[in-house]
């Protein structure tokens, strides 16, 4: 009886000094948050990836979480999946582990090294694996083609045209066909950091409160005539298209996906408009990251290949609207739908007068307060019809104090500065 009591003794002390094993691979994600799309992560993206608990988290809540595990040294995050400026902080403050070794892999798989060498923040190593990548697109019931401005090309559409083309429209069907995601939850912000601001300023921050912009808010006021007031509560522009509210909208390609995969013969896919500075864009970037103490490091290396996989990149494509980061051809059966939008989005990057802007860098937990300043002076000017300079030197004042707080330098297509990036 001792002997058996010795031995379970030795037995519970093997036990408590034993490595612990994660029972799963805790992946915080900002993206893919709404349910559908987390439960086709979850069901189907991550099935045969191992045990892995996919969290999905707002960014500001992301960037205060992963300070806090990294403050305490108390880790549960093994894999993080972020855009590209939500990941640019944890790498200046050394919290994100080295991926070259998985880089040199991936690049012999066939990721481009274009899209690698954005993976690696500015660093010597790779700070993160891209992950899927997308952008903002324009979608139109056919319907509406007919009401084009006479010799406009809808692939290279002027703000002008696409003003009178709101204008045709209302003028024919006596209801505002235009429609725009500024619902509390839509993704307006972006329109005016990659598309409305670099358009007709040729950048976002320096020159937020230029002549330029002024001249930009004018033009958006003429436009927001042929606007669906319901504008803002909608969230996903898919919904109000299908629904036959609007005709014309400008949204996320993820949240145009579902409207034009149900009907792909009803609609054209094609770039934003181009203003004065060119055709701005945002091209966005998703990263896979695993943070410095991660539980599971092995586990969230397996998750990171399992999704680099082309497999699993062409179902996240066809699933989901987000493009693949490997070098894939789409096949010939892919998705009607998805096969419009990855049409719009080579066309968006190879326009002659493309204006690349970059999603915002180094703003931390800031993100939020940075969009606010372009919703507030939009809610301001177009909605409120306050006086556009009035509006925009107090918003001005609003972004350079939070960009002096930030400590963040400009970013593309601003001209780089030596700290904080300067309203002019």
């Amino acid at each position: 009886m001792k002997r058996f009591a010795m031995y379970g003794i030795l037995a519970s002390a093997a036990l408590a000094y034993a490595p612990q094993v994660p029972a799963q691979t805790v992946f915080v994600s900002t993206q893919l948050r709404p349910i559908e799309e987390a439960t086709v992560v979850r069901e189907d993206l991550l099935k045969d990836a191992g045990k892995v608990d996919y969290v999905v988290e707002e960014p500001p809540q992301f960037a205060v979480r992963m300070e806090a595990e990294s403050e305490a040294g108390k880790h549960t995050v093994s894999l993080v999946g972020a855009l590209h400026g939500e990941l640019s902080p944890l790498a200046d403050k050394g919290q994100l582990e080295s991926l070259d070794d998985l880089a040199k892999k991936l690049a012999a798989e066939g990721m481009p090294q274009s899209l690698l060498d954005l993976g690696k923040l500015g660093k010597s190593s790779q700070q993160y694996i891209p992950w899927m990548q997308a952008t903002y697109v324009m979608a139109a019931k056919k319907e509406a083609l007919q009401y084009l401005p006479a010799g406009a090309d809808i692939n290279a559409l002027t703000y002008d045209q696409l003003i009178e083309w709101g204008k045709n429209m209302q003028d024919a069907t006596g209801q505002p066909q235009i429609g725009f995601p500024a619902g509390p939850k839509g993704l307006m912000s972006r329109y005016f950091e990659g598309y409305f601001y670099p358009s007709f300023t040729g950048g976002v921050v320096r020159t937020f409160k230029n002549a330029d912009a002024a001249a930009g808010w004018e033009k958006l006021k003429a436009l927001w005539a042929y606007v669906n007031p319901n504008s803002t509560n909608y969230d996903f522009m898919q919904e109000p298209l299908a629904a036959g509210e609007v005709m014309v909208a400008w949204d996320h390609v993820a949240r145009l996906k579902d409207a034009i995969s149900a009907s792909p013969d009803d609609y054209v896919v094609f770039p934003a408009p181009a203003g004065p500075k060119g055709r701005g864009y945002m091209p966005v970037v998703a990263g896979l990251a695993i943070p410095k103490g991660a539980p599971d490091r092995d586990g969230a290396v397996k998750v990171i290949e399992h999704l680099s996989t082309q497999q699993i990149q062409l179902e996240t494509a066809s699933k989901l609207g987000f493009f693949p980061t490997l070098n894939v051809q789409l096949p010939p059966d892919l998705d009607k739908g998805v096969a419009l939008l990855a049409g719009a989005v080579t066309r968006t990057q190879t326009s002659k007068d493309a204006l690349i802007s970059l999603l915002p860098v180094g703003l931390g937990d800031k993100g939020g307060e940075f969009n606010k300043v372009y919703m507030d002076a939009f809610q301001r000017i177009v909605l409120q019809n306050e006086q556009i300079d009035d509006v925009l030197k107090s918003q001005g004042a609003t972004l350079a104090k939070l960009m002096s707080d930030a400590k963040a330098p400009c970013w593309a297509p601003d001209a780089q500065s030596d700290g904080a990036c300067p309203v002019e």
